[in-house]
This record gives structure tokens, C-alpha cells and sequence, in this order.
């Protein structure tokens, strides 16, 4: 369910003057036979919010019939940007304008983002009907536009292209919340700071915990630098030193407060397949 919005870019590339961006993010998931359908189902929230849908997909692999529309609207730049309260003041102003006297859910901030999951199906399908859950998101980042990035001269371009095929990257979210739906949404608002689009590959719930595991995809660079580029993108700063476990390189950030619910820990992994660099497994009978 892809979701458009602000994001630091991995690699080595060099970047220009930056600009703002300041967005209110709605995305919701819906019963849908097909695109159109989903599209029409969302007219009216699309209307309500005087925003724009950017982008939709299918999610049948996640829940069969199912849709992801994501609408979105511009904000006027803050004063303050990044900050905590700001975004979290923007999603709640939303919350009271769409669903008057509906009780305020929890607002997670992490900044540049903050996002809430309203779960109730019976005010959803108020909202868009054949839906039963929708996420708000309020983001002010600054997007630097790309330089061009110069191509790689023509003895390098083998490695390069070895390089690229053989390093994939993973995230695993832990989540304080007995809610697994609620938690993939957090894992998906996350990731997308570091990628496009992600997969669910795992969600393993425990007592007032969820952890999502997501399948990043694969990038051109190598295991150490594609974790620590990750957790530079994705905004903590007192991240546990980088391990190894045989060739994959390990990056772990946990909370040290756990002060309530919202994002607790997180693991990034990265790790060279070794059949893209040419190297044979071993048959399953040799020792």
C-alpha cells in the first residue's frame, strides 16, 4: 500500500538547495473490485478534505478485495518545522474537523511525521463506505532535490551492478500496542522515509506488542552502509553500534523510556545474497 510523502534519499548522492514540504496525508483502505471503485468510494472524503488522491493500490495480498487510496492536501508552511507539537496540533485539528465529537485517538510523533490510525469501523464506513480504517499523517520535511549523479565509469560498472543486486534490506518495527492493524500502519509510516514501498513479510504479536517485519528491497550499497544510511534516514540518533551476523550487517535502536504507546524498537538488517555475486550455495548433502 504505497504512500506518498517527504523522504531522505539513500547513497552517496549529492544534493542542492532544499525546498519545504508540508502535507496532511489520508489514506484509507477500502472494498474495492478495482481502482476506479476504490476511487469513487473515496469521492466525498476527497471532497471534505479538499485534497487530491495521489496514489492507490491493490492490497488483496494483505486482505482479499481490498484497496489503498491515499488523498492529500498541501498545508501552509509552520514557523516551526519539524516540530513535535506542530504536527501533532495538525493531526488532531483534522481528527476534530472530519469526525466532530468523535474521541481523540492516541497521535504518535516522530518527527518530520506524526499519524494516528482511526480503527473504528463504524465511523469509517461513515467516512468511505466499505471502509473500516484510515490513517492521518501530517509531514513537514525539507526535500532536497537530486544533483545529477555521475555515471560510473565503465570498469566500474560490473561491481556496481553486483553490488546493487546482491544487498537487501530489512526493517523490524516493535510496536506498543495490542492493535496489529494500528501497528502496521506505524511500520508503513516509518519505512516510507527510507523507500518507496515496503512488503509485510511478518506480524508477530505479544501482550501489548506488535512487531512488523518489512522486506526493503534491494540497494546499491553495500550491508554496513546500507543500515547506517537507513538509520540516518529514518531520524533517531542513539542507535546501538553496528554488528555483523555473518554477512549481515545489524543496526538496533531501542526506546528508552517506553512512556506509552508508539514505536519502541526497531532492527535493520542488511545482507549480501550471495548467489547474485556469483557464489553457489552448497547442495543440501555436501557438509
Amino acid at each position: 500500500m504505497p504512500l506518498v510523502r517527504g523522504r531522505t534519499a539513500l547513497g552517496d548522492n549529492h544534493f542542492t538547495m532544499a525546498t519545504q514540504d508540508f502535507k496532511l496525508l489520508v489514506s484509507v483502505v477500502v472494498s474495492a473490485e478495482d481502482e476506479r471503485q476504490a476511487h469513487d468510494a473515496c469521492r466525498d472524503l476527497v471532497d471534505r478534505t479538499a485534497g487530491s488522491i495521489m496514489t492507490s493500490g491493490d492490497c488483496s495480498d494483505e486482505e482479499p478485495g481490498c484497496w489503498s487510496v491515499t488523498i492529500g492536501k498541501d498545508l501552509p508552511d509552520v514557523m516551526v518545522h519539524n516540530d513535535a507539537a506542530t504536527l501533532a496540533r495538525t493531526v488532531r485539528t483534522f481528527i476534530r474537523e472530519l469526525a466532530p465529537g468523535t474521541p481523540l485517538p492516541t497521535v504518535c510523533c516522530e518527527p518530520p511525521t506524526a499519524w494516528t490510525v482511526l480503527d473504528d469501523p463504524d465511523l469509517v464506513g461513515q467516512l468511505v463506505p466499505g471502509a473500516e480504517r484510515l490513517l492521518v499523517e501530517a509531514w513537514s520535511e525539507r526535500v532536497p532535490p537530486l544533483a545529477p549523479v555521475a555515471q560510473p565509469q565503465a570498469e566500474n560498472s560490473a561491481a556496481a551492478t553486483a553490488v546493487e543486486q546482491a544487498t537487501r534490506l530489512r526493517l523490524r518495527v516493535d510496536v506498543a500496542t495490542g492493535h496489529p492493524a494500528g501497528a502496521q500502519w506505524q511500520a508503513r509510516a516509518l519505512t516510507s522515509r527510507v523507500v518507496d514501498t515496503a512488503v509485510i513479510t511478518q506480524v508477530v504479536e505479544r501482550p501489548d506488542e506488535v512487531s512488523v517485519y518489512l522486506e526493503l528491497g534491494r540497494h546499491g550499497e553495500t550491508p554496513d552502509r546500507a543500515v547506517l544510511a537507513a538509520a540516518e534516514a529514518l531520524g533517531r540518533s542513539n542507535w546501538a553500534p553496528l554488528s555483523w551476523d555473518g554477512r549481515t550487517a545489524v543496526l538496533t535502536w531501542t526506546d528508552p523510556f517506553r512512556a506509552g504507546p508508539g514505536i519502541i524498537g526497531l532492527e535493520l538488517t542488511a545482507n549480501q545474497m550471495l548467489d547474485a555475486l556469483g557464489v553457489a550455495w552448497p547442495a543440501e548433502d555436501e557438509p
